[in-house]
């Protein structure tokens, strides 16, 4: 049965969003069947794997509908890797959902169904701590948090930390922390090394071993469509999820022993 990883952090610009298309094109390129569920109203990550912004079937029909999720797939380039996209409707989905009965729910009954199907669904998850992320949450097995390391990328994480042991109280009591994830590292700058220090400090082994840097590939890929490794595979942010991937895959294995 497939793992739900939703990668949260209500803090925009913390690489959330680029952590999602690549790491679930890094598994895919290691042969891992991938889903990956955009539950942003922005969309990025739909676009960010080659698929219009505009497309009808988005999982805001199904969250609204309760469409079938399988109905909805849209392949990529990769061949083990799909999409659930995302469009501007998602933006009127908060106001609408909290109309349903046991609409924190929804997403997870959307997604039993087909956890068969998967090894692992990615949930992309807006910056916030609203209703969508809250769906997201009740229907994940774990969470990864990317954050940032600049000056401010403790702040609000205190936020998430107790949404997720309120989560675990009422709705899912088997939601773990992944892990979290440094991103946009630059280890020419003393205050990246003193934001890492700190966030090592704070979180100790829940911190992931890979760290991934700043690097200007990983921000031209998006206006391609394309994940970084089908973009410039020799670059240090494709690395940089390539080691990502490796990581959590040794680390699930190692848990199921």
């Amino acid at each position: 049965m497939g793992k739900v990883v939703c990668i949260a952090n209500q803090k925009g610009g913390v690489g959330k969003t680029t952590t999602i298309i690549n790491l679930a094109a890094s598994m895919a390129a290691a042969e891992r069947k991938v889903l990956v569920i955009d539950m942003d109203p922005q969309a990025n990550a739909t676009s960010g794997l080659g698929i219009p912004r505009n497309t009808r079937n988005s999982i805001y029909r199904a969250l609204i509908s309760m469409k079938p999720l399988v109905e909805l797939f849209v392949s990529t380039e990769l061949e083990t890797l799909k999409i659930v996209p995302s469009n501007k409707d998602l933006i009127g989905a908060e106001l609408e959902l909290i109309e349903f009965k046991n609409w924190q729910l929804r997403l997870r009954d959307l997604i039993e169904p087909i956890k068969n199907y998967f090894e692992f669904i990615l949930v992309d998850c807006p910056p916030s701590l609203g209703v969508l992320t809250l769906n997201a949450l009740v229907a994940s097995d774990a969470v990864l948090v990317p954050m940032q390391c600049e000056y401010f990328s403790l702040e609000g994480v205190s936020d998430l930390l107790d949404t997720i042991r309120r989560i675990r109280a009422n709705y899912n009591n088997r939601l773990e922390i992944m892990g979290v994830l440094l991103t946009m590292y630059d280890d020419r700058t003393n205050l990246a090394r003193q934001v890492r220090e700190n966030i090592n400090t704070h979180f100790k082994d829940l911190v992931l071993k890979t760290v991934i840097p700043r690097n200007i590939k990983l921000g031209e890929c998006p206006s391609f469509g394309k994940p970084i490794l089908l973009y410039d595979i020799k670059s240090k942010g494709a690395e940089a999820y390539l080691n990502l991937a490796k990581e959590i895959l040794r680390n699930e294995k190692k848990s199921t022993r």
